[in-house]
């Protein structure tokens, strides 16, 4: 559980200097290989996280809330709490606190947002920003939008970490206030009901099995469950290429980010090997590298992080605490 959170800081970190970056360009400034280890972004020398981790601990607080668990709060909606987690991780962002939303149900000062490390804007995407500050509320059933962009399921693994009965539809539900379109909120069903699985023991190839008998049970299930297929047919051929990653798209949607994951995840030799195959190529590599690293951290937990890595992340002491919060209640919820 440790490991799905640090290591998709990690991937988030090490894909962030090249996020709007062309596999050319990489190549170029980074030579064959493309990026090795931490780059300088956002004033650091390396190891920035990006809104992608900074969302995720903010998931991670209001599904705790929710469960009355260690970040304090009684039991209550999930997606309530989830909500207000991110419209305090809004504030963090140098926005207001939005007038549809006012009052503040808690003290919009208290929690995460307290931490000084996570109040910094880096590259949020537009759909979160605008969702939040216009509202309303959205969900599965009244879509706020018709957005599938990545940032819903780039989010989406705490679903899958707290120990909720349904991960699928809960890790849904999270994304679906922000993102309306079913390729959006979907994916992320998905990446939560196959880390939670993995947390539980189950081999990769057998939770994405299960993961997809419960997407095609839902509606608009279409292109993710297309995405999944085609990602299992180039992984049967071998190790990917950027070329080949490039060929599922750029990540810059939801299906399409979850499907270049699940392509680095399953054909990696090691962790940190599936972390640098997520970043090398043309497309939103902060993103593909985070949720590479929830799975691949899922599976080989925290010590198969390099040490370097870990002591030179953003934020790390933070997500160790958050990671250890969510354990302490995923056991006897399952």
């Amino acid at each position: 559980m440790l490991g799905s959170l640090l290591a998709g800081a990690v991937g988030d970190a090490l894909g962030a200097p090249i996020e709007f970056a062309s596999w050319s360009a990489i190549k170029a400034d980074h030579g064959a290989e493309g990026v090795t280890g931490y780059l300088p972004a956002y004033g650091r020398n390396g190891g920035a996280i990006t809104d992608d981790t900074q969302m995720t601990l903010f998931t991670a607080e209001g599904l705790l809330r929710a469960r009355g668990g260690a970040a304090g709060g009684s039991d209550t909606d999930a997606e309530t709490e989830v909500l207000h987690a991110y419209l305090r991780w809004l504030t963090t962002q140098d926005e207001p606190w939005p007038a549809w939303r006012s009052p503040a149900p808690h003290d919009p000062r208290a929690g995460l947002v307290e931490h000084a490390v996570l109040h910094h804007r880096r590259a949020p995407g537009v759909t979160c920003l605008g969702s939040l500050l216009r509202g309303p509320r959205g969900s599965i059933d009244e879509p706020i939008n018709n957005s599938k962009g990545c940032g819903g399921v780039m989010r989406a693994a705490p679903a899958g970490l707290v120990g909720a009965d349904d991960p699928f539809r809960l890790g849904a539900a999270c994304a679906a206030l922000t993102h309306g379109h079913p390729s959006g909120y979907l994916s992320a069903g998905v990446l939560a009901s196959v880390v939670a699985q993995l947390v539980d023991g189950v081999d990769l190839d057998t939770a994405l099995d299960a993961a997809m008998a419960e997407l095609l049970g839902w509606a608009g299930h279409e292109e993710p469950a297309g995405a999944l297929e085609a990602v299992r047919s180039l992984a049967a051929r071998g190790r990917p290429t950027p070329a080949d990653l490039e060929s599922l798209g750029g990540g810059w949607t939801g299906e399409e980010a979850l499907a270049i994951s699940v392509a680095c995840a399953l054909t990696a030799d090691t962790l940190i090997d599936g972390l640098l195959l997520a970043v090398n190529h043309s497309g939103d590599s902060d993103s593909t590298g985070s949720i590479t690293g929830n799975l691949l951290g899922a599976v080989h937990g925290g010590q198969a992080i390099p040490p370097d890595l870990i002591a030179g992340l953003e934020a790390a002491d933070l997500i160790t605490e958050i990671a250890e919060n969510l354990a302490s209640g995923f056991d006897d919820r399952r």
